[in-house]
């Protein structure tokens, strides 16, 4: 039977970061769903409550019958625990896609210490800029297909609180007793991807920037299924 993808993005940006990916998905067969995360931004600390019970809700929107799958991105990586054990349906997998991974237990600093110093210099009256306003644009640029897609992805991203950034998440002990895999895009994310590799799990890389979801979307479909796939052998 065809999986349900639940595809998280980061709450640094919006779910059109994961739209044409779950379009590709369904026309593959699957059941592919992206629960907006934009009003996170809105969310008192600690704001993990708030992620985990939005995916929650809309895993229990999903057909019945067919296995759930996690996918996430970014920033959205370190959530997947407690996502986990929110949903009141099984999970059956998790793919985290570019993104921050959890520890088997314990809790997850959203930034590390010298990241969230950077931060704090680009915080006015406690909000960061969008995203995407946060670097040079010869960084920024690359990531995007084209002028139109960078202008609808970027309208839709918040302007998180810095204590967003600031506050921990938990790791509920058991959340990755399910096939759990790991897909690379950048350099950037070289720790993450190696870390995984050492947790066993299954790794796969298609060379490209940050968002390469939005660039080449079948070829990111394909690899989630595919190691979808890997799972179940």
């Amino acid at each position: 039977m065809e999986p349900a993808f639940v595809l998280v993005h980061s709450p640094s940006v919006g779910p059109l970061t994961w739209a044409s990916t779950a379009q590709v998905l369904e026309e593959q067969g699957a059941t592919a769903l992206v629960p907006s995360l934009l009003t996170v931004a809105d969310a008192d600390p600690p704001f993990w409550p708030a992620v985990a019970s939005t995916v929650a809700a809309a895993i229990a929107r999903l057909p019945e019958g067919r296995p759930v799958v996690i996918v996430a991105h970014s920033n959205a990586g370190l959530f997947v625990p407690v996502i986990v054990d929110a949903s009141a349906r099984p999970v059956a997998g998790c793919v985290f896609v570019d993104a921050g991974m959890p520890p088997p237990h314990g809790e997850s600093p959203v930034a590390p210490p010298e990241f969230l110093d950077f931060l704090r210099t680009k915080a006015v009256d406690g909000r960061l800029p969008q995203w995407t306003d946060w670097w040079a644009e010869s960084d920024v640029a690359p990531m995007f297909p084209d002028p139109q897609t960078r202008a609808a992805v970027s309208a839709e991203q918040p302007r998180l609180p810095l204590s967003y950034y600031e506050s921990t998440i938990p790791s509920p002990v058991g959340w990755d007793a399910r096939p759990c895999g790991y897909i690379l895009f950048c350099p950037a994310y070289d720790d993450e991807a190696a870390a995984a590799t050492n947790r066993g799990w299954p790794v796969s890389r298609i060379p490209g920037e940050h968002l390469h979801q939005i660039v080449d979307p079948q070829a990111v479909a394909t690899r989630i299924a595919a190691m979808t796939q890997q799972f179940g052998r």
